[in-house]
């Protein structure tokens, strides 16, 4: 009887233990998964390289406004006088991702579909400078899919 009785006991405290495991494991991987990382980036480029078919959006359109961390892109790129290398932006939140779709389905995005050299984007005209604006995402993947 206290054999039965140490049995039922010991299943008890192991059965506690997996469950609170599970459950801890189960919300730090949904936390871990809804999380994602966009990269916004902005360059300067003259006149000359606005593509002849590409569409030059003012830096204060509205649709650009509500697009999370494109005007910090576009200001550090002005500010900075990127010209050689592209000013980067991290958004890390939940949907981040998606700032990609916005940028590319909400704006006038170019596509250099000829490789001819220009670079990919949205051209923004800010102020009297022309800046490139793309953007990059990644799901952040911490644990293998099962």
């Amino acid at each position: 009887m206290i054999r039965g009785k140490d049995m039922a006991i010991s299943l008890l405290a192991v059965g506690t233990a997996a469950v609170a495991g599970y459950v801890l494991r189960s919300e730090r991987s949904r936390s871990r998964t809804s999380r994602s990382k966009a990269d916004l980036g902005a360059r300067l480029v003259g006149p000359e390289d606005v593509p002849d078919d590409a569409t030059v959006v003012d830096a204060t359109a509205e649709r650009l406004g509500e697009i999370p961390g494109a005007r910090r892109a576009l200001d550090r790129a002005v500010r900075n006088g990127a010209r050689d290398e592209w000013e980067h932006i991290t958004l890390e939140q939940d949907g981040a991702w998606s700032v990609v779709d916005r940028i590319r389905q909400s704006l006038p995005y170019y596509q250099d579909e000829d490789d001819g050299g220009a670079y990919n984007g949205v051209y923004v005209r800010y102020n009297d400078r022309i800046v490139v604006l793309d953007a990059i995402g990644w799901a952040r993947l911490e644990e293998p899919i099962r």
